[in-house]
């Protein structure tokens, strides 16, 4: 279960034409999560905006997203997973794509390369080469996709497709912003944007609950802070909560909740 509600939050498959606005995350940001299924304290997790460096001979932006089970659950399911993303520094394409997991007795090394130029990805497992895909010159990882979406401009009616892919599989993503609503978080009570998620193409639980739903609440500010999110599956409700947020080495003009 913990599997698949990293997998979700992680893989939230949207996005937006680029737009010319200015970046609303920083190398040096962090943000850090709770995360509850129905009532449980299941784990915590935590993104991060790293410092540029080059990657094949060009400069590129890293992100990385890592998750643990709390103490009690890994008692019997223990889960120390990290992804790390690479893209250009405008966030407008996925350069690398690192992927460590482990999940109880599951262990899985996944490394993708896109290859912009020759329109195609390289998958690679434990080291070897396992899948090539062709691809559009503009595609994103799991990961990326997520800050990708955060440079865009939030109102509610708005629709997002667009493509990405884990190597394995590519897909068309959508999503659709319903509302507005203002969350009481341990930050303090903050308006947020309410996004619903296309669970389509989403693996694991979600292809096996008839009437899964996957939420996600941005801050309505020019961050777009993912401050919370939702599943229902077929085994329950799971929910990530934001409980810490450091800007970085720059601030957007909103300050912190």
């Amino acid at each position: 279960m913990m599997k698949q509600l990293v997998s979700a939050v992680f893989c939230m498959v949207f996005f937006a034409a680029p737009q010319a606005l200015a970046m609303p995350f920083h190398a040096g940001e962090k943000l850090s999560y709770e995360i509850y299924w129905t009532v449980v304290h299941a784990g915590s997790a935590t993104l991060e905006v790293l410092p540029e460096k080059d990657v094949a001979g060009k400069p590129a932006l890293g992100f990385l997203a890592e998750a643990r089970s709390t103490p009690f659950v890994d008692a019997f399911y223990k889960v120390r997973d990290r992804i790390e993303s690479w893209t250009d520094p405008d966030v407008e394409r996925s350069y690398l794509y690192l992927k460590r997991q482990r999940e109880g007795d599951y262990s899985k090394d996944v490394e993708l390369r896109f290859e912009p130029d020759a329109r195609r990805t390289l998958r690679y497992v434990r080291g070897e080469l396992r899948r090539t895909l062709e691809q559009p010159e503009y595609v994103f990882d799991p990961l990326a996709i997520l800050f990708a979406f955060r440079k865009q401009t939030l109102y509610k009616t708005m629709r997002f497709s667009g493509p990405v892919t884990d190597g394995k599989v590519s897909v068309s993503g959508e999503a659709y912003v319903e509302g507005m609503d203002t969350l009481d978080t341990p930050l303090g009570e903050v308006p947020c944007f309410r996004v619903r998620l296309d669970v389509k193409h989403l693996s694991g639980v979600f292809r096996k609950s008839d009437d899964a739903e996957l939420l996600v609440w941005f801050s309505a500010d020019e961050r777009r802070l993912p401050v919370r999110v939702k599943s229902k599956v077929v085994v329950g409700h799971f929910t990530m909560e934001l409980v810490g947020y450091d800007p970085g080495r720059e601030t957007c003009a909103a300050q912190v909740p």
